[in-house]
């Protein structure tokens, strides 16, 4: 009998390798998932379990690239057959009829999920303690939380549970939890492939992704999934190697206090690059603060939409009543700021096109992911008086969303850790449509600084 933890420092790849060389079958593959998702609930990573789903689908003939291969999708998407809650008492009880486009084609390369994902409420800050569900746990350090929004997604993979999970990115949450969770997080460039609603927004921000514990396996499933699909030139194999110019900043745009150990692994880091052979050159931020609180004028206001509109929006059975504080908040401060709002999203509408400007002449700049290694579970809850949680998260995390405002990609590397052993993920920003280069440099990091796999077994 296979102990289910042993297959669990399997990566993606190695998994699908082992599968196709017939040394495991795919069922037995999934049921040990099922059985390390069971032992590992002390995390609360997964809201809906679909173990009888997931060994039907692992049952059928081999077909996908990555056939077999156990996966979650994260709360925000539509599975066909079970139940979504968007992470909301307000959402209802709502079961998919049919599975959303990104999910299918997940399921299209052979990827099994095992269940549904924790999330924020909606999706809408970068902690993930839902009241409906209570808080998920960094496996890391279990009196942490492990990021947001996809923090159920990077508990499930940084536990062993699972290799790969989906993920999504509006303002850093892939990045967010990658960070927090000692993970690889790859946020990629605007219409690659988008959330579903995402292009009928003033501002396209959030595309879909996923978390993983290797470089390698985020460079499989990018080859797998944009097979299905070609918005834009597929990603392929990172770029060949070659010297490239670093821009190195470790200042936050908005001004707050960066921590010494986040400075510390972005130094070091820095340093590591120097030794490869890059060019690497220290810059001022090249970041506007304005650009910052202008695109959290545009968060609230995608708050505000969905509180008024949750009926179309969300589901025809929300009910705005039961939403949490912190999105009331949001709401209500995005109503009480509308002129500043339209200011707001005309400027963030040029973003883009300043973005080439902002990088060069740099291949890539290299910054902190998060200003704070994850913060514990309770600094950043959804009951959290309004305005000190507002200041709490714009402390935590300045440095994402501006990248979901350019459309570029950008990618996280748990190539930190502080004294106590969190993980701190190190940011590395690109030229639109250039996530090559930034996974040529990421592999290269990731020989020349390894980070550790697995966090210790839950309790």
């Amino acid at each position: 009998m296979i102990d289910p933890w042993e297959l669990a420092t399997w990566d993606a790849t190695e998994t699908r390798a082992r599968i196709v060389r017939g040394e495991v079958s795919a069922v037995e593959v999934v049921d040990a998932a099922i059985a390390r998702m069971s032992q590992s609930s002390v995390l609360n990573a997964i809201v809906t379990a679909t173990p009888e789903r997931a060994r039907r689908v692992a049952g059928v003939p081999a077909r996908g690239p990555l056939f077999g291969v156990p996966t979650a999708v994260k709360d925000l998407a539509k599975l066909e057959g079970v139940r979504i809650a968007w992470g909301s008492a307000a959402s209802g009880h709502v079961v998919a009829n049919k599975s959303d486009p990104w999910v299918r084609a997940l399921e299209r390369v052979g990827l099994v999920s095992i269940g549904k994902s924790a999330t924020p409420e909606l999706g809408m800050t970068g902690t993930t303690e839902p009241l409906a569900f209570g808080p998920t746990r960094n496996p890391w350090a279990p009196a942490r939380t492990p990021g947001g929004s996809s923090g159920g997604a990077a508990a499930l993979v940084a536990s062993g549970v699972v290799p790969i999970a989906h993920a999504s990115d509006g303002g850093g949450s892939i990045r967010i939890p990658a960070a927090c969770c000692g993970l690889v997080g790859l946020k990629i460039t605007r219409r690659r492939w988008d959330m579903e609603a995402s292009p009928l927004l003033p501002i396209n921000i959030a595309v879909h992704g996923v978390l993983t514990r290797s470089v390698r396996d985020t460079v499989t499933f990018w080859r797998a999934i944009e097979t299905e699909r070609g918005a834009l030139p597929p990603i392929g194999e990172p770029a060949a190697r070659r010297k490239l110019v670093i821009g190195v900043f470790v200042d936050s745009p908005t001004g707050v206090p960066v921590h010494e150990e986040v400075r510390a692994a972005v130094e070091a880091t820095a340093r590591r690059c120097t030794e490869l052979g890059h060019d690497v050159r220290h810059v001022p931020c090249p970041f506007r603060a304005q650009i910052v609180h202008d695109f959290t004028d545009y968060w609230m206001f995608v708050a505000w939409l969905q509180d008024a509109f949750g009926r179309v929006l969300v589901t025809p059975r929300f009910d705005r009543r039961k939403l949490e504080p912190f999105m009331k908040g949001l709401s209500a401060s995005s109503a009480s700021r509308r002129r500043e709002t339209f200011a707001a999203t005309r400027r963030l509408r040029s973003f883009r096109a300043e973005w080439p400007s902002l990088i060069a002449p740099h291949d890539v700049l290299v910054a902190p992911t998060l200003a704070q290694p994850a913060p514990p579970l309770g600094h950043l809850a959804p009951d959290v008086p309004f305005d000190e949680a507002m200041a709490r998260l714009s402390a935590f995390t300045p440095f994402t969303g501006l990248v979901n405002a350019a459309g570029a990609p950008a990618i996280s590397l748990p190539l930190g850790r502080t004294k106590d052993g969190l993980p701190i993920g190190v940011h590395v920003l690109g030229r639109h449509e250039d996530e090559r280069t930034l996974l040529a440099l990421a592999t290269e990091l990731e020989q020349a600084m390894p980070w550790p796999r697995i966090a210790p077994r839950p309790a």
